[in-house]
């Protein structure tokens, strides 16, 4: 990665700054590039990696002129070629960290606009945080479009499915819907459970066992249902995966299970 010799909150800093002034000029002229630096230079020292982030989401909200349907229109300009790989939204792309959360912060009455906005982050970094609160705001819309991106030829978007709807995604908040009733995530992981791309297994993987911390019976109802149709080595190493810990344990269930699969 370019930026290894830093932890990665001080990669959103001045540095990134001017990074991101440069893309939005070659797109719109009239940005205030100096105006912009200066402002991230001054105003994220104290900050954590995600204040930092959402600091810089404001700023562009500010210096697009406050108008996030042109902003979100500038700023989808500057995200360039799409990730072919797996990994990298880390390394490569996490300048587009900030536009995520620009989505995430100011898009909410604009679902229309916002949700195919995310997909194209999420084709470079990861739409898995600016998702959720379309869920809860626009659940059945965001719902739907989640099941259509189950289907996508992109595994980004396959992947965005599985994770954006976990009901324990680590660092974002619980999706309580979820919890009291998993079974809107079935359509969406049983579309994925035979997926080729590991990138999207591991995503299947860890909704499944959100599931099990919180509805296990439901969890080993989709498990003895996957298993008892052709099984791929696909869907074999995502039921693996998702009984990690069960295993771990020595859960008498999960090691039937996986002796079953053999």
């Amino acid at each position: 990665p370019p930026m290894a010799h830093k932890k990665l909150k001080y990669w959103f800093d001045k540095e990134l700054a001017e990074l991101l002034a440069d893309k939005i000029c070659d797109v719109q002229s009239s940005f205030p590039r100096k105006k912009f630096v200066s402002e991230i230079d001054q105003g994220t020292d104290d900050l954590e990696l995600k204040d930092r982030v959402e600091f810089m989401a404001d700023q562009l909200l500010l210096d697009l002129g406050g108008d996030y349907l042109h902003g979100l229109d500038v700023l989808l300009q500057i995200l360039g070629p799409e990730n072919k790989e797996e990994t990298g939204m880390f390394t490569e792309y996490y300048w587009a960290m900030p536009i995520a959360k620009y989505i995430e912060k100011y898009g909410l009455d604009n679902p229309r606009a916002s949700l195919p906005a995310i997909a194209e982050v999420t084709k470079r970094n990861t739409g898995e945080y600016a998702i959720r609160p379309y869920l809860r705001e626009h659940n059945q819309t965001t719902y739907k479009t989640m099941v259509k991106w189950s289907k996508s030829k992109n595994f980004h978007l396959r992947r965005l499915a599985s994770e954006g709807i976990r009901p324990r995604l680590p660092w974002a908040k619980k999706l309580d819907m979820y919890i009291e009733d998993p079974s809107p995530l079935l359509p969406i992981l049983s579309q994925l459970r035979d997926d080729p791309i590991r990138y999207v297994q591991t995503s299947v993987a860890n909704s499944i066992n959100d599931i099990i911390k919180d509805n296990p019976d439901y969890a080993k109802y989709i498990i003895e249902d996957w298993i008892e149709t052709d099984m791929t080595d696909h869907r074999k190493w995502i039921i693996r995966h998702s009984l990690r810990k069960l295993r771990k344990d020595q859960d008498p269930w999960a090691l039937d299970i996986t002796a079953r699969m053999k």
